[in-house]
């Protein structure tokens, strides 16, 4: 084995280690024979955490191919060690072109699969568009993020969607620890392997008050920044001033911002409109899926040169001198600039993801062109083994209370 794959592997098997949620699930799978045969195409962040799903699901029966859901988050020694060591098909590697990424997506394709399992909804834009002589044969997929149930439940909307989707995203045991827990973590943990810089004391500027932006608004206040949160949605902006931060709109946040994160899901949150008026040397980054959240269009029209002033920042100087940096080239930095959330956090989403492909291959049959949520007894199931995982114990209501809640008769 490669010094690459050895590297690999040993972080493959530090995650299995700590993702006993999943390795339930895997057990689970592996008796009832659930996947046995079938073909599944993944499209994921290609890392460690990610490789143990893919060969999880493997190891349950079904033949897997893997390729990255962005050009900058593989990475390599994991990439490497799942087709060395481990047998797995994967079509990945950091620094993708553009070309190259989507050629990988293509690659997955060419397994001709039975089940989807997708993170921004690339896989499955292909499907419809490009291979739709595939189309037939794929029995439903799951997907992971917001950006990507924003694409398939506007496929739904429109009567393009032609087969059923599980929404993996909102699960209870994906969003509410996923995008606040894990991306709240793993951001701070990207931009500071990118910048090295320090935190406390400055305007930290957060786009976006969801699950994602408000676990990231939270832990850049423990590092004692001074939060600022912008948003277009009112309930969310008076539950950022109620949790204490100020709320500003973007245009005059972003004047006095010494960092701006973007975590919106949307598009176009920086732009033209805010480049000029920006401090010299703020730092810019996204960690919504794609890179069009922060404008690079007009970044590279409105500056004069453009220079890489560390591995994930690129630097550019503005007619008047202003630089403005920019981290992972606008992609999520929490994992092409980090290592992504923490591998406990991911044991949940895997485990949430090993279980609604058990539930396609048992249901998909029944189940419309739709977006669906996870079955609630799926979800609970998975929140049983986190406790139990965790030794945590918990009350039951009792039958009296039981009875009581679900009565109408007892009152004052």
């Amino acid at each position: 084995m490669s010094e690459l794959s050895e590297r690999g592997a040993l972080r493959i098997e530090w995650a299995r280690d700590h993702m006993p949620v999943l390795a339930a699930i895997r057990e689970s799978l592996k008796q009832k024979k659930t996947l046995r045969g079938l073909r599944i195409a993944m499209a994921l962040h290609v890392e460690a955490k990610t490789g143990v799903l893919a060969l999880s699901l493997q190891e349950a029966g079904a033949k897997v191919r893997l390729a990255s859901c962005n050009p900058l988050s593989t990475d390599d020694s994991v990439a490497s060690a799942l087709s060395e060591a481990y047998g797995l098909e994967v079509y990945a590697k950091k620094w993708e072109t553009a070309e190259e990424y989507y050629a990988n997506l293509q690659k997955v394709l060419d397994l001709k699969p039975d089940l989807v399992i997708d993170d921004g909804a690339d896989l499955v834009f292909l499907l419809h568009t490009k291979r739709t002589e595939l189309l037939s044969g794929v029995r439903g997929g799951n997907e992971e993020t917001t950006t990507g149930i924003i694409r398939l439940r506007a496929m739904e909307r429109d009567g393009a969607l032609r087969f059923p989707i599980v929404d993996v995203n909102d699960a209870q045991m994906k969003h509410l620890f996923d995008n606040r827990y894990g991306t709240g973590q793993s951001t701070i943990d990207g931009l500071m392997t990118a910048t090295n810089l320090l935190i406390a004391g400055r305007t930290f500027v957060v786009a976006g008050y969801g699950w994602t932006g408000r676990g990231i608004a939270m832990r850049a206040r423990g590092m004692g920044a001074r939060v600022v949160v912008t948003e277009v949605d009112p309930v969310k902006a008076i539950e950022a001033t109620m949790d204490g931060f100020e709320v500003l709109p973007m245009s005059k946040a972003s004047r006095i911002a010494d960092f701006i994160i973007s975590a919106t899901g949307g598009k176009d949150v920086l732009t033209a409109t805010h480049f000029p008026r920006l401090k010299d040397r703020v730092v810019l980054g996204n960690a919504g899926h794609f890179d069009n959240e922060i404008s690079k269009a007009d970044l590279d029209r409105l500056s004069k040169t453009k220079k890489k002033v560390r591995e994930f920042v690129d630097e550019y100087v503005f007619p008047d001198g202003k630089r403005i940096h920019l981290i992972a080239e606008g992609r999520l930095l929490n994992i092409a600039a980090g290592q992504g959330h923490p591998v406990e956090i991911m044991d949940m989403s895997f485990a949430i993801q090993a279980v609604s492909a058990g539930y396609l291959a048992d249901h998909a049959a029944e189940l419309k062109p739709r977006v669906y949520p996870v079955p609630a007894n799926l979800d609970l199931k998975v929140a049983q083994l986190k406790l139990r995982s965790l030794g945590i114990g918990i009350d039951r209501l009792t039958k009296e209370q039981r009875t009581y809640l679900e009565s109408w008769r007892e009152g004052t």
